[in-house]
């Protein structure tokens, strides 16, 4: 890890998240977990709980953010560009759920915290991060209500796609594979539809328009 005196308290947050998962495989989200973490790093235990002020969703949080960037790292847009949406799409969640592969215990844990009424504003944000950052290396430049709806419907994809993935016992996960395939084509259908629906009702003629526009003609 190099020097943690030379780190600021976010920067040791996320160096030390790896570490953290580990132990949260055995200690859970705890401080004991922080505490073994920091040995194992050669951290002062002292020192490393002060980057997780907030407990378990602090170190879970980190978590999220180190894949987010390892993500960032390995699947840069030049990367994608050759692919169509769906397939940009399932390999960025493909890499997340690889990135967790041998963690499930860790990530049945955290999504129980998370799933607690007072971390629901926290995980939300983090879901909703998480698909955002997956839109924008896909490519996704919509400014509009598409921006919201392209998210809120990817993080509900992700998260149900965890929920399979940590109890999933088949060979090579397949069935967590074949769950975010048929997640994923159908979201392109909705979207082909929803797109031909807006494409013909700009199209449908307006006779309120017409008349509005034989009153008050353009200039």
């Amino acid at each position: 890890m190099g020097d943690a005196a030379d780190l600021t308290l976010d920067e040791l947050r996320l160096a030390l998240a790896p570490a953290v998962v580990d132990a949260a495989i055995f200690d859970g989200w705890t401080e004991e977990a922080v505490r073994n973490a920091a040995a194992a790093e050669d951290v002062d235990a002292d020192v490393a709980l002060l980057a997780f002020p907030q407990g378990a969703m602090d170190m879970i949080a980190a978590w999220i953010e180190t894949i987010d960037l390892k993500m960032a790292e390995a699947l840069p847009m030049e990367r994608l560009a050759d692919m169509k949406i769906r397939e940009r799409i399932r390999a960025l969640v493909q890499f997340r759920l690889d990135a967790v592969g041998g963690q499930e215990e860790a990530l049945r844990r955290a999504l129980s915290v998370m799933a607690m009424p007072q971390n629901a504003f926290r995980s939300l944000r983090a879901g909703w991060n998480s698909a955002d950052a997956m839109w924008r290396l896909a490519g996704d430049i919509a400014t509009d209500y598409n921006h919201y709806t392209k998210r809120t419907i990817l993080a509900g994809i992700y998260g149900a796609t965890l929920a399979v993935f940590v109890d999933d016992e088949s060979e090579g996960k397949a069935e967590t594979r074949a769950f975010l395939d048929r997640r994923i084509e159908g979201v392109m259908k909705f979207e082909k539809a929803k797109a031909q629906f807006l494409r013909k009702d700009r199209e449908r003629f307006s006779m309120a328009r017409f008349f509005g526009r034989l009153r008050y003609p353009a200039r």
